[in-house]
């Protein structure tokens, strides 16, 4: 045996340039890409709504000469939101940062999990509440508003995807005046989109034929095209791991979302965020720090308090089961 022996030149360490997390990038997680987020001084409050059907209705009419003009009005109501807060915590000891081996970093660790924390969180919420396919949306082309299911599925041949989405499109605007601007899929939703003939026709000419969300805005005629592709474990700490997508994966969601929120100006929904506890965070959640002597330990803590508010059923559609 040769001597000095590999383990006597070498003692085993951690490298400084790598390490792994399965940290998803942000990108992955769409919920304020839809409802746009509006920072708000309280809790929970008032908003005033104009009466779209007063709006959307002309009574203008003949005037005879010495005679008044018809009058009009407009109906006008309040809503509200309520921002819940949400909270979660990492304690970083003294002894465990104290013996820390390079390249941890224990508080910049534990504010990059927190956040990801946050943002599953955000995500699955939209998704239990606004990406359902049970009639929360009425702007479809079917009867009453309901959920659609395309006559022809988009993995099959003759299927026409972007025919069925620019019909629901088409169909907000038809109920509202607004055509939707919006559109997210679940992620075997896209893949059926982006594989269906009828799109491979259509792009097959285009640079190097490769069909991106910004290609399917283009061809869609709207702002955005947004895939949902966050996953989250739904299983406890210390159980077998169970790994599901945080949107329906065969559904797409199209809607008209204010890409400015502003006086009267609709949305199909808002994201109210309560800066006025958590100050003015761009997407309504804050990570402090701060000692917690008695356990000899640094406490780094998120917050965040928001409202995920569906403000107008008639501004979204969704189609269901869009592929087998």
């Amino acid at each position: 045996m040769p001597n000095p022996s590999r383990s006597d030149v070498h003692v085993n360490a951690p490298l400084t340039n790598i390490s792994i997390a399965h940290v998803q990038d942000e990108s992955k997680f769409v919920a304020s890409q839809v409802f746009p987020i509006v920072p708000v001084p309280k809790q929970s409050d008032l908003y005033f709504q104009y009466s779209q059907a007063d709006f959307l209705r002309s009574g203008m009419q003949l005037r005879a000469p010495g005679t008044e003009t018809v009058g009009a009005g407009y109906g006008l109501s309040t809503a509200s939101y309520s921002c819940n807060v949400f909270g979660l915590h990492k304690d970083v000891a003294d002894q465990v940062r104290a013996n820390a081996d390079a390249p941890l970093d224990m508080d910049k660790d534990a504010s990059k999990f927190l956040t990801q924390q946050f943002l599953i969180k955000r995500d699955a919420d939209f998704a239990a509440t606004h990406f359902q396919t049970n009639n929360t949306w009425t702007g479809s082309s079917a009867a009453n508003g309901v959920d659609v299911t395309p006559s022809i599925l988009w993995n099959a041949a003759g299927a026409n995807p972007i025919r069925d989405i620019e019909d629901e499109l088409d169909s907000i605007e038809a109920k509202t005046g607004y055509r939707g601007n919006t559109v997210v899929m679940g992620v075997s939703a896209m893949a059926a989109f982006r594989n269906s003939a009828d799109v491979v026709d259509r792009v097959k000419y285009t640079q190097k034929g490769v069909v991106t969300e910004d290609m399917l805005a283009g061809l869609l005629g709207v702002d955005r095209v947004v895939v949902a592709r966050g996953i989250q474990n739904t299983a406890a700490q210390g159980a077998t791991a169970n790994y599901q997508r945080l949107f329906t994966a065969d559904a797409v969601l199209c809607c008209y979302t204010n890409p400015a929120p502003s006086l009267m100006s609709p949305s199909a929904g808002y994201t109210f965020v309560w800066s006025g506890f958590l100050g003015g965070g761009a997407d309504g959640q804050r990570v402090s720090r701060f000692r917690m002597d008695n356990l000899r330990s640094d406490r780094i803590e998120i917050e965040a308090a928001y409202d995920q508010k569906l403000v107008s059923t008639s501004l979204g559609a969704m189609l269901k089961g869009v592929h087998s």
